[in-house]
């Protein structure tokens, strides 16, 4: 696999709200490299809520965030996988509206408290996949609320367990962190430091 370089002038810059007055960059995964694979859920109504949060599928993620990211799936390409994606950064209004639905902060951020790194362009949520594109079992579904998700739940088959080791360890050697109650979730290590967005997504 050819890891391309992230060069600042393929940045995608948006503007904050005037409080802010400052701008930040996010840059579109899919400028930088082919090599990833993409089911972004909310962009169609497959997802918890069932229905279309999104106005178009994209991956957008803060520029050293891509980047790790790029590098992560660099090593699972070694291996024989690459990353599937299924969410990255997400407006804060998409996350009300997931509030709405299901107020529960054990599977979504609260958007009146601390929110969702996602809202911050420093979360992503994966899976893996060969590098055919064929499919490989974790033990449940994206965004399945249950125990089955859990990171902490070892009872599964060898090879679900073998998988999940493989996504686990591989983010956490590039600076992602998971959490418990989500296999699919990675935050990058240095999300504090970032702000909430609630930038459109630059749909065409």
């Amino acid at each position: 696999m050819k890891l391309l370089p992230i060069l600042f002038y393929t940045f995608l810059f948006f503007s904050f709200s005037s409080e802010e007055n400052s701008q930040q960059p996010l840059v579109d995964l899919e400028s930088l490299s082919t090599e990833f694979s993409y089911q972004i859920r909310y962009a169609t109504p497959y997802n918890f809520i069932g229905e279309t949060l999104y106005d178009c599928a994209k991956c957008l993620l803060r520029p050293e965030v891509a980047e790790a990211l790029l590098e992560a799936n660099q090593y699972f390409c070694e291996k024989g996988y690459r990353i599937k994606i299924y969410d990255c950064y997400r407006p804060l209004d998409v996350q009300k509206k997931m509030w709405a639905k299901v107020p529960r902060p054990t599977y979504v951020g609260n958007p009146y408290g601390n929110g969702s790194i996602h809202n911050k362009g420093a979360a992503v949520d994966i899976t893996l996949e060969t590098l055919e594109g064929c499919y490989i079992e974790m033990g449940s579904d994206y965004d399945y609320f249950g125990r089955e998700a859990h990171i902490d739940n070892y009872n599964f088959s060898e090879e679900i367990l073998a998988h999940r080791k493989l996504l686990f360890e591989g983010m956490r050697k590039f600076g992602f962190s998971t959490i418990r109650t989500e296999w699919w979730h990675f935050s990058y290590k240095r999300n504090w430091s970032y702000k909430t967005l609630n930038i459109p997504l630059p749909c065409d």
